[in-house]
């Protein structure tokens, strides 16, 4: 008998991955956590369904969500990672020397028990000693949080169930105050091809545009995403990500990765036309 492992795109669109094997499953106090291993993308991870990581694309992701922000201000030294409980953020902000504290906020800390289990690769650098972890609710630890951090980067799931409160305009201004005058603010920003993502999308966005003099969108491509078509917020105070983006600097630390380059940060920043239609008048 073959298992397949099948995720709803839209009411018309499924996804599908041949699993060889379940290797866990679980249900927390917050979400089901299931863990699988196919021939084409490895072990993997779901939440309630869907998907979250891959051993043969997680890469695409976490470069995308780390290197954009700390390669346009090289000064980044105290960050903020809410969600992220796989590791693959922190494992890649542990390689730049600069950083001297990361405190990740992760509700549900059965995500990391697990992740370090099956994913070691990806989790590898949460014992890293300028990591702090903190298991609750991003959204309440955000709130107590002033002038501290010069990057925050939301590395959320989608924006309902555990992760619904890390849309909101509240959650958003807090990141603000939490930021000091240099801040920058990352955050996965869902895809916009399929019209429910597009939506989400594009209400989360309308609520950043408000607080931050500088808005971006920028994507990547990330196979087993909805669509593959996978975008991420850049908020800051100060910092463009394309005017202030030392290339040289960057490259002369010598950091090798396996999807972002110089090249790319800028490029990921050109939009699509349906893209930019969307986003018209929200962007600054």
């Amino acid at each position: 008998m073959e298992l397949w492992y099948t995720e709803q795109h839209t009411e018309n669109v499924q996804f599908s991955i041949k699993v060889e094997k379940q290797l866990h499953t679980e249900q927390t106090e917050f979400q089901r956590i299931d863990i699988l291993e196919a021939k084409e993308f490895g072990k993997f991870f779901t939440l309630d369904g869907l998907m979250m990581i891959t051993e043969k694309d997680e890469f695409i992701y976490h470069d995308m969500i780390v290197h954009v922000p700390m390669a346009t201000n090289p000064n980044i030294k105290k960050v903020l990672v809410i969600g992220a409980g796989d590791g693959g953020t922190i494992r890649e902000l542990t390689r730049y020397k600069t950083v001297e504290k990361i405190d990740m906020v992760e509700i549900d800390k059965r995500v990391v028990d697990v992740c370090r289990e099956y994913f070691p690769q990806v989790s590898c650098k949460l014992d890293d000693e300028r990591v702090n972890i903190f298991f609750e609710d991003g959204l309440k630890f955000v709130r107590t949080k002033e002038n501290e951090y010069d990057l925050i980067i939301v590395d959320s799931t989608d924006p309902f169930g555990p992760g619904e409160g890390l849309f909101t305009k509240e959650f958003y201004g807090n990141c603000y105050k939490a930021l000091n005058e240099n801040g920058i603010l990352v955050n996965q920003h869902e895809s916009p091809y399929y019209d429910n993502d597009a939506l989400a999308m594009k209400e989360a966005h309308e609520k950043v545009i408000g607080f931050f003099p500088i808005i971006k969108v920028y994507q990547a491509h990330i196979p087993t995403y909805p669509s593959g078509h996978w975008l991420f917020g850049f908020a800051s105070k100060k910092y463009h990500p394309i005017k202030d983006l030392d290339a040289n600097a960057w490259n002369e630390l010598g950091i090798e990765t396996k999807y972002y380059n110089t090249d790319l940060h800028v490029g990921c920043f050109a939009l699509p036309n349906y893209v930019k239609h969307m986003l018209k008048g929200l962007t600054k």
